[in-house]
């Protein structure tokens, strides 16, 4: 079905708000604007992006074939260059320039449409389930042919044999720092065999979680679109690996480090000539991945691409056919029209060219966009521990000694720079490289320096970064390392190998004096242990780190953490500019879409971000709407008192009283006695929840609360979230029907944590939701004082105030907005918001609201009217329940 203007192709009737949307967002994309977009949600702002992008999509690609068809059927009109030929040469010589410009501009025409229509041709064929062949030997055998040459030119330049297992962990030579890197020998320069690698148009659509991420594949899969659009769903080795070898690793780093040497050692066993290969010794084989055959790859590569698929799909599809969805997705992402991505995926410059992702002229769609900020400021934020310091200072300098003789001078001048720069790092938190930094005592203490400041603290302020990082890049060191490491665990004295029952039994150590040191929860001790693996090797921590401190010096600060010992010190890099990150993308791509469910206050957001970022006013076109639902299934209260008259103000001075806790606990008492299903209380931090929730528990509001709703809470481990609401939901459902004297259940939650965000409440699941108190940030976090002291410094002051006191209520009505719109999903959905707090009720507070709620906020100075027109509200809708 499609819309009244029968421009959009939709699933049903859209709203009036929705095809406005779809509208301006098609404005936006044809104008190559920067486009704010505020839908709340629940008004179907996911269908709206795909719709409206897609059919502007569909109209250029029509609109660019129907140019190159009008230029091949007439050349003379190729007259792109025609003026600037016009010059003051000789008539013979710009009827020359011109006619050879003609000609390459049908040419280049020529070539793009031949490719086109290959690569259509294939992919219908394969929607036809066609069978296939990919010719690929000839490609194989010159490959071959090509490393052989290599390989021999190689031993013929050694003077001495070498265990060929080292060959790969020695670095290349490194000749200059400034000479661009040659092309590879083994690259394939044939059109016809590699059509994929010319990028098509496409729409980059990113969001913060896999669960959105798989939440909007779903919707391109019910929309108009879903049999005809190229999509690609992006995911890490985490979501995608199915190579059994790998997944039981579980963490990330480890995951990654295992795959790549299982791609090397796949390459080397290519490379290495039969006649040439010695015997190797019994178990002396190297593994390699079974899922990552090329034809396999070629294969699933066009088959992504001709139907949707999830991320649990893709791993099916992978295990049925034995290929690997990892590296068959970003085969496909050239030839893609729509590639779904995780944020980190695309906001962080050298994720994005490991991808092999292209930005030049593609549109980007950023989804739940309302902390873009943040995110960018803590991708490009990086902390390494003075343990890892001192652990890649060890296995680098062992690497050096054991290569010295093989390596290049340039080779050993920057490792020996590196090995400098680690040891200044050290130095800065105390300690000394060399030695064990467990048993390194330091002075405790919080050190937090400029940029500059901290490269002269280190003594390492006569190293050019910028270099060292360039090697980092072209030498590909810290892969070498981890592979060093694997071989030879180099982190002991010497270069032989431990026994890896010692190792476990050292592992099995460190975690029992860990409960030593701290007995209060075995439990938690155990998290901790989890999610802090000790990496192979920290090396690409360190280049993390150092290329942070490539940043301008005002845009950056160093935050030294001294501990107790050398090994639980840290040195962090805070990047206080987030613009600097996302100029390039605003620059390269031709429109940029920032979508969320509120996007207040974007004056700071534009300023912060786009001004900040090169873009001007008149390439920003903003759009917010309304939501769906009629206004009578809303009520937003603000609770300036509670029962007893107690004025409700949270601050951190009032907030630990006995008397503003118990008055919570009568208001929440009273809402609960009258909403039905499900309440959902956010408490502005976990250390409030717990010292309430202790409180409560003393004085008995918890018994009362229990025998009208039975109480939730928010779980610590992000895993038992789900189980955490199913229980929940089946408690509402239970009451619901009679089950039991209760009327449903109440879930206390943390704003900014698991249940705030991505989360739905719908219908009697949230049928009100109680904000206690304001989430004001910390202000008394150095990272949060350096950051608006920077804002004050380098951002206009608007209407007088400041920009750091701007920042900071910016921060908490995000987390409010982010909160409260939980609640409300669909268009017959109906709740309540209680919004606790007299600040809330300030006119610079209440205009950052969304305007949905804003526009029918009611303050109440005392609690009897507020608690009438909560009980009035739910008795009209039992008697007539919306649609």
């Amino acid at each position: 079905m499609e819309s009244k203007s029968g421009r959009f192709p939709f699933p049903f009737q859209p709203y009036p708000i929705q095809e406005s949307f779809m509208e301006a967002l098609y404005t936006a994309l044809d104008q190559g604007k920067i486009g704010i977009f505020e839908s709340p949600t629940g008004t179907g702002k996911s269908l709206s992006l795909i719709c409206g992008a897609l059919t502007w999509l569909r109209d250029h690609e029509e609109e660019k074939k129907r140019e190159a068809a009008r230029l091949l059927d007439k050349p003379e009109e190729c007259d792109a260059v025609k003026e600037n030929s016009q010059l003051s040469e000789p008539d013979w010589v710009s009827e020359f320039v011109q006619k050879k410009a003609e000609r390459d501009v049908v040419n280049k025409l020529k070539d793009e449409e031949l490719k086109r229509k290959k690569r259509e041709e294939r992919l219908e064929m394969i929607r036809h389930n066609a069978q296939l062949r990919y010719d690929m030997k000839r490609k194989a055998n010159e490959d071959d042919e090509a490393v052989k040459l290599l390989q021999l030119s190689r031993e013929g330049a050694e003077s001495e044999s070498h265990d060929p297992e080292e060959e790969r962990l020695i670095v290349a030579e490194y000749e200059s720092d400034d000479e661009a890197t040659p092309k590879s020998r083994l690259c394939d320069d044939d059109d016809d065999e590699d059509l994929e690698e010319d990028h098509v148009t496409k729409i980059y659509y990113c969001s913060r979680t896999h669960s959105q991420l798989a939440q909007f594949v779903h919707e391109v899969q019910k929309s108009p679109y879903g049999d005809t659009v190229h999509l690609v769903n992006l995911g890490s080795r985490q979501n995608l690996c199915i190579n059994p070898e790998v997944i039981r690793l579980r963490n990330v780093q480890m995951m990654n480090d295992r795959c790549l040497e299982m791609q090397k050692n796949k390459h080397e066993k290519r490379e290495k000539a039969p006649d040439l290969e010695p015997k190797r010794r019994r178990g002396d084989a190297k593994a390699t991945c079974a899922f990552s055959g090329f034809e396999n790859l070629m294969a699933m590569r066009d088959e992504v691409l001709v139907k949707v698929r999830d991320v649990e799909q893709l791993i099916q599809h992978g295990r049925e056919t034995h290929t690997c969805p990892y590296y068959s997705t970003r085969m496909a992402i050239p030839a893609a029209q729509v590639v779904v991505l995780p944020y980190q995926s695309l906001l962080h410059a050298s994720t994005r060219k490991a991808s092999g992702i292209k930005l030049k002229d593609q549109i980007i769609i950023i989804d739940e966009a309302h902390n873009l900020t943040d995110t960018i400021s803590a991708i490009h934020s990086t902390e390494i521990s003075g343990a890892q310091l001192c652990r890649a200072h060890s296995q680098l300098s062992q690497y050096c000694e054991r290569y010295r003789s093989r390596l290049k001078a340039k080779n050993l001048m920057y490792i020996k720079q590196i090995l400098f720069v680690l040891e200044g790092l050290v130095r800065t938190l105390g300690g000394k490289v060399g030695q064990n930094p467990n048993t390194q005592s330091c002075q405790t203490g919080s050190e937090l320096l400029t940029i500059n400041d901290f490269l002269f603290k280190a003594q390492v302020d006569n190293i050019n970064l910028f270099k060292v990082q360039k090697y980092f890049e072209k030498s590909m060191i810290s892969r070498k390392l981890c592979g060093f490491v694997e071989k030879y665990e180099g982190s002991g004295v010497n270069t032989h190998s431990k026994n890896k029952e010692n190792r476990r039994i050292e592992g099995l150590g460190r975690f029992l004096q860990t409960l030593q040191n701290k007995p209060t929860d075995v439990l938690e001790q155990q998290v901790a242990v989890e999610d802090k693996p000790i990496m192979a090797s920290p090396m690409m921590l360190v280049e993390s780190f150092l290329f942070a401190l490539t940043n301008a010096n005002k845009d950056g600060r160093v935050v030294i953490q001294r501990q107790a010992c050398l090994a639980q010190s840290s040195v962090k890099f805070l990047l206080l500019n987030a613009a600097v990150h996302f100029a390039q993308i605003v620059q390269e791509c031709r429109a940029v879409i920032i979508a969320g469910g509120t996007m207040q206050p974007v004056a700071d957001f534009k300023e912060q971000l786009l001004f900040s970022a090169g873009v001007t006013e008149d390439r920003i076109l903003e759009f917010s709407c309304g939501h769906v639902i009629p206004p009578e299934n809303i009520l937003p209260i603000i609770l300036c008192a509670g029962p007893s008259g107690q004025q409700l103000e949270f601050t951190f001075q009032t907030r630990d009283t006995p008397q503003m806790m118990e008055e919570t606990g009568r208001v929440l008492s009273n809402l609960c006695n009258i909403v039905p299903g499900g309440v959902v209380c956010f408490f502005p931090s976990y250390e409030y929840e717990k010292r309430i929730l202790g409180h409560w528990e003393s004085t008995g509001v918890l018994q009362r609360l229990q025998s009208k709703k039975k109480i939730f809470q928010e779980p610590k481990k992000a895993n038992q979230v789900e189980q955490v609401l199913t229980d929940y939901s089946k408690c509402i459902q239970r009451c619901s029907n009679g089950g039991s004297g209760q009327t449903g259940a109440l879930l206390f939650s943390v704003v900014g944590g698991k249940m705030s965000e991505g989360i739905n409440f719908s219908d009697d699941l949230g049928r009100c939701i109680v904000m206690v108190g304001m989430p004001y940030p910390n202000i008394k976090s150095p990272e949060l004082q350096e950051k608006m002291a920077y804002l004050d410094k380098h951002m206009p002051h608007v209407g007088g105030k400041s920009p750091g006191k701007a920042l900071v209520e910016g921060l908490c009505m995000k987390a409010v907005n982010q909160s409260i719109g939980r609640a409300i999903r669909h268009r017959g959905d109906y709740a309540c918001i209680a919004l606790c707090d007299h600040r809330y009720a300030r006119s610079g507070t209440l205009q950052k609201l969304p305007q949905w709620i804003r526009s029918s906020t009611h303050t109440h100075t005392t609690f009897g009217p507020a608690f009438a027109s909560v009980r009035r509200f739910f008795l009209e809708k039992r008697q007539s329940p919306p649609l």
